[in-house]
């Protein structure tokens, strides 16, 4: 038997390092195709299925005073819920400046509802009607 240099414990470690490498490539592009779609201020019509998440892309700029919230009449939560939320400093905006903020949502079975995202300041009572909000309606359909 010739001697490659090599001893069976470096194969073994190799093979096995090799293998480690694989597996974080392929969990790296199947969590690229899993990853919520996101949808732009733009995007009035979602459609997705049951059981998937999406996210809402809005400016933000949280240095102004005013945020995003959901407004009423809030979305059937038979339908569609809340799933939290994130900013991405450094990312260009959507419009405006600032950040980009992402709404999350959760489909949660077939049905059809309206989503109302309000940007206000007090965001209470008549805060659609305050200086300076901006109010994005969407229709969501789960099939």
């Amino acid at each position: 038997m010739e001697n490659s240099g090599i001893s069976r414990g470096s194969r073994t470690l190799v093979t096995a390092v090799a293998i480690a490498a694989l597996l974080i490539a392929l969990y790296s592009v199947f969590s690229q195709l899993s990853a919520p779609t996101v949808y732009d201020a733009d995007d009035t019509e979602i459609t997705v299925s049951a059981g998937d998440r999406f996210s809402v892309k809005v400016a933000d700029n949280p240095a102004d005073g005013y945020r995003w919230i959901i407004a009423e009449p809030r979305p059937d939560p038979s339908v569609l819920k809340a799933a939290g939320g994130r900013v991405v400093p450094g990312s260009p905006p959507p419009t405006g400046s600032g950040t980009v903020r992402y709404l999350s949502f959760e489909a949660v079975r077939a049905g059809r509802t309206d989503l109302r995202l309000l940007r206000c300041r007090r965001c209470g009572t008549g805060a659609a009607a305050e200086k300076g909000a901006r109010s994005l309606n969407f229709r969501v359909t789960v099939g």
